[in-house]
């Protein structure tokens, strides 16, 4: 699998920055959903944008969500929204921002809710 995937829990798991051409490989990996916590341009033009992604998505049966959360400045919202993100999506998820670090964040703090 090129898409660099951190297996947190067997219902959700993490990665970096994903291209829309990984889609396909994220669904035969079995992913059921998918969110998108990087902002759209925060890597620059070249970043696929979350509107690509869900599209992408859609199409190959996968249900995204898109839920930005700035890098450093995770907020409670954020985290209330993710925990609630992660309660009605079909699992396994995958979540992923530019290094999947800030997901990993998110899940840890909601984790704690």
């Amino acid at each position: 699998m090129s898409v660099q995937i951190s297996v947190l829990t067997p219902d959700f798991a993490v990665s970096p920055q994903i291209a829309v051409e990984d889609i396909r490989e994220i669904a035969a990996a079995g992913f059921k959903s998918i969110v998108i916590n990087r902002p759209d341009f925060e890597g620059g033009l070249d970043q696929p944008t979350s509107s690509d992604v869900i599209a992408a998505a859609s199409a190959a049966g996968i249900k995204a969500e898109y839920l930005p959360v700035i890098s450093g400045a995770m907020t409670r919202e954020d985290v209330v929204q993710f925990a609630a993100l992660l309660r009605v999506l079909p699992a396994p998820v995958l979540a992923y921002c530019r290094s999947g670090t800030r997901s990993t964040n998110l899940y840890q703090a909601a984790a704690g809710l």
